[in-house]
Parts: C-alpha cells; structure tokens; sequence
C-alpha cells in the first residue's frame, strides 16, 4: 500500500518530441556561434520590451549576435568547453547573451551604453559579466577589455611605424653629409677670414 501512494504523488514529466528537438537546434546553434565568438557577455533582459530589444540590436554591429537563451540551454551550450565553462557563473536570472566577435567588440560596449543611457536603464540592465579565452570578467573588466585597440588597428599601427623607417632613416643620413659639410666650412673660414 505504501509503495502505491508513493507512485501516485511522483511527477511524470514527457517532453514532447517536437520541444526537445526545438530545443536541441537552440543548444546547436548557440555552440555554432561561440566557435566564432571572441568574448561573450551578458546583461539582464528583465524590464525590455520588445520594441526596446530591437533598438538594441540597431545599436550594435551587425557582426554581434544578441539572444535570450535559457540558462539550462546555454549551460548545455557550454558544457565540456573549457573556453566558455565560466559562463556558468553568469547562468541566474533572465539575461540576453552578446555574442561578439573580434571586430565589433568596441562598438558593441559603445552601443550597448548609449542605448542603456537613452533608456535609463544603466542602473538596472547593466553588462553582469563575460568571458573571453576562458576568463571570466566582471562588468567593470569587460568594459576594460573592450577599451583595448583591436588587431586591426594594432596592425595599422605597426604598418605605419614600419613605413617611417625608411623615411626617417633617409632624413638622418642626408642629416649627416650636410653637417658634416657645415662644419668643414666652418672650420675652414676661420682660417680663411686670417688669411
């Protein structure tokens, strides 16, 4: 009798086939994203409307991707990578996922900033955290990351170091005949003026 009642208070629990595979698809397409993710972050979405999410996605690159995903189904998207595990500390709450890859990363903080102070939204949406090549940082380190100049415009500035060599380099050694020539001419006219 007692083995009875037990059963009868357990929950049954069936996931339709159509809902696990919906699901599945969003675990695959979120571990297809992070594999050309640079850094990923997070914000809470609690207090968006529709109408405000869509005017933050105009406010960043077309490169990022924002998504609301469940936290079960990013801790699935994550599970076993090295690269991604400390998104599990950020997986409380409702939050959207900023996928950013390397080019955008600048102007994805610099969006996502105007549009939290368009909205008066700094105070209670603001960046929770993120990770990047398996380090976790809080909001004030992601801000500091994204302050960093990108590898593009760290080539650009080789580029242009590179360049200012030769013109440089050509700038001192026709510096060195010409003084060398001043200074004969003024040694000698002394001598000359004794003459």
């Amino acid at each position: 009798q007692r083995g009875v009642s037990a059963r009868r208070n357990q929950t049954v629990r069936m996931i339709a086939p159509a809902v696990l595979e919906k699901k599945s698809n969003i675990v695959s397409e979120v571990k297809e994203e992070l594999e050309s993710t640079m850094i990923v972050f997070s914000i809470p979405v609690s207090g968006f409307s529709m109408k405000e999410t869509m005017e933050l996605k105009n406010k960043v690159p077309e490169s990022t991707t924002i998504r609301c995903v469940k936290n079960t189904l990013m801790a699935r998207a994550i599970e076993g990578s090295d690269e991604w595990s400390p998104c599990a500390d950020m997986l409380s709450g409702h939050n959207v996922w900023f996928f950013v890859r390397e080019d955008g990363f600048k102007d994805t903080v610099k969006g996502l900033g105007e549009f939290l102070k368009e909205n008066k939204k700094t105070e209670t949406n603001g960046i929770r955290g993120g990770v990047m090549q398996g380090t976790a940082y809080d909001a004030a380190g992601v801000e500091a990351v994204s302050k960093l100049p990108t590898k593009k415009e760290l080539i650009q500035k080789i580029a242009v170091s590179i360049r200012q060599v030769p013109t440089k380099l050509a700038r001192s050694s026709k510096a060195v005949p010409e003084k060398l020539a001043r200074a004969i001419k003024l040694a000698i006219a002394p001598d000359e003026e004794a003459e």
